[in-house]
């Protein structure tokens, strides 16, 4: 599968450019192999590497940015809506769509109903072209089963490797905290799974600072250690911005926001003084965010945006791709035209001032 590449990178300390490179993406998903068109000194160290398949046309490079040693595109495809809100022959033109436009990075869970099944039919033998991410510990089934504990862990896992179809899980991901089970105890199955070669990378969500600095302190040097931290954060929603972004990025940990359009409240389908439309989210659980005070900061927001020749659902992503530490905006799609959007939006770069403006519009 031939591509192209395009990257940066630093040299001695100082950033220079390098016009392009060609590359062929390995059986090995994240490995790039590849020749450079222009001479680089083994000393120059890649910092960021953009993937075009020839697939995308005319379209621009999709970021790629790093999960561990997993390389994923800036824009991901979160999936439950795969289970929950679409029946299962929509979901394959969802997973073209995102294919075709960059995307390599699909995020799913085993608590997402039908989610996991769908979406391993749905790439079948390009899934060594993608990089899986998937999490246990919420309740599943009838009984509501779930948790960390280490027997419950490897029978998840197998369950959802049998669901998606594969031999490896890329990023395997607690989805919770379980207050019934040390953390050690659920990381010391998770180093075994990865020296077994069914897990690559391991991550967690819902991890509060304490929770991180409990997690990271359980681990020894060589062992397996969370990668990843998937929170609830977007525009309108900031509460790890104090204390847990600085964290992961000081400790190398790629954050990855949950509900980045806010259930659609930055996607500019809802309008001030109407109900949600029907089939929506805000319309399936409640329309508690559509308050006056909101519609005031998306007005603010979509007229800096307009004023820029963009959308509110473009700041939306890249407010959140400019966010130090931020590595893959994982927003879910239920069609061709929103990852088609999706993806537009993952290619506005705003500059660290543009961020800080734009923080402002939102502080309250």
């Amino acid at each position: 599968m031939d591509g192209h590449l395009a990257v940066a990178v630093h040299a001695h300390g100082h950033q220079c450019d390098i016009g392009s490179m060609h590359g062929t993406r390995s059986g090995n998903p994240g490995l790039i192999v590849c020749g450079f068109t222009h001479g680089l000194t083994t000393k120059g160290v890649l910092s960021r590497v953009l993937w075009s398949p020839t697939w995308r046309g005319s379209h621009a490079p999709m970021e790629m940015r790093k999960i561990g040693s997993l390389d994923v595109s800036v824009v991901g495809l979160g999936t439950n809506n795969f289970g929950f809100f679409m029946q299962a022959g929509a979901v394959p033109p969802v997973v073209d769509a995102a294919i075709e436009e960059g995307i390599n990075f699909f995020d799913t869970a085993d608590s997402y109903l039908d989610s996991e099944v769908r979406l391993g039919q749905a790439l079948g033998r390009r899934r060594d072209h993608v990089v899986i991410a998937t999490k246990f510990g919420s309740p599943v089934g009838e009984d509501g089963t779930g948790g960390a504990h280490p027997d419950y862990v490897r029978h998840a896992v197998e369950r959802s490797l049998r669901a998606l179809g594969t031999d490896r899980i890329d990023l395997y991901q607690l989805h919770r905290p379980d207050p019934e089970t040390h953390i050690a105890d659920t990381l010391g199955v998770l180093d075994e799974l990865v020296a077994e070669g069914k897990v690559r990378e391991i991550g967690c969500s819902n991890f509060s600072i304490a929770q991180l600095r409990e997690a990271e302190a359980a681990v020894g040097p060589d062992d397996a250690r969370f990668v990843s931290l998937q929170n609830h954060f977007n525009l309108l929603e900031r509460g790890d911005e104090t204390e847990v972004l600085p964290e992961c990025v000081a400790t190398g940990v790629a954050y990855l926001p949950f509900f980045p359009l806010a259930s659609g409240l930055l996607s500019g389908k809802y309008v001030r003084g109407q109900a949600p439309p029907d089939g929506t989210r805000l319309a399936i659980w409640g329309d508690a965010s559509l308050t006056d005070e909101n519609f005031d900061v998306l007005d603010a927001l979509t007229a800096w945006a307009e004023a820029r020749k963009h959308t509110l659902l473009d700041l939306a992503f890249a407010w959140l791709a400019a966010t130090p530490g931020v590595a893959s905006v994982i927003a879910g799609a239920t069609n061709a035209h929103q990852i088609r959007l999706n993806a537009r939006a993952g290619s506005w770069v705003l500059t660290p001032n543009e961020r800080a403006e734009v923080s402002q519009l939102v502080a309250r």
